[in-house]
């Protein structure tokens, strides 16, 4: 079974960093928009057993590229950094994925947009995200743990704090800490055109 290994970290500023990727050699591949649906039983067991179950629609800002998926993520494993079983599964488009979930008894939990700069360097995938509410992150996945903190470190992002906590844990977080009732979070006042 595949494995998800990334190293996820706050930025405070985005703009620099890729103005490191780029002068580094890395390659910028494209810019989404991603809508982010959760879902889980009404016992909320994924949850309880660290497991997610996710519908990812994406639509490139930059050029044609259009894409659906259901992820299931397994339970983290010890590590220095995030790395957990991942099944992707690529469907037609959302609202059916989303009828064949509620159909096998889950329910939608949270659903919240992101802006994602993709960029290739040295053999991982750095993703530069805004998340509504929370700010700028930056991701590093790749074929392991050592390639991912090589990337890091090569990146000067060696000093700041690991995260691991996923971004609707963190989401929710910010939603109960605000007294929030909304199960959508949006893009509306965030960054949504790519950077020059």
């Amino acid at each position: 079974m595949p494995h998800e290994i990334e190293a996820k970290m706050k930025l405070s500023d985005a703009a620099e960093l890729e103005r490191r990727l780029a002068a580094l050699g890395a390659r910028h591949r494209m810019t989404v928009k991603e809508t982010n649906t959760y879902f889980d039983t009404p016992e909320r067991s994924l949850r309880t057993s660290d497991q997610g179950l996710r519908i990812r629609s994406e639509v490139q800002m930059d050029g044609p590229y259009r894409s659906t998926i259901i992820t299931h993520k397994g339970p983290r494993t010890a590590s220095q950094v995030k790395t957990r079983p991942e099944t992707e599964l690529a469907v037609e488009g959302a609202d059916q994925a989303a009828q064949l979930l509620i159909a096998l008894g889950f329910a939608p939990v949270l659903t919240f947009e992101k802006l994602r700069h993709r960029w290739d360097f040295r053999g991982c995938h750095v993703d530069i995200d805004t998340l509504p509410g929370l700010g700028d992150f930056v991701e590093i996945e790749g074929p392991s743990e050592g390639d991912v903190l090589e990337s890091r470190r090569q990146l000067s992002l060696d000093g700041l704090p690991l995260i691991t906590d996923s971004y609707i844990s963190m989401l929710m977080a910010y939603r109960a800490a605000r007294g929030l009732s909304t199960d959508r979070f949006t893009l509306d006042t965030a960054r949504t055109s790519p950077r020059p």
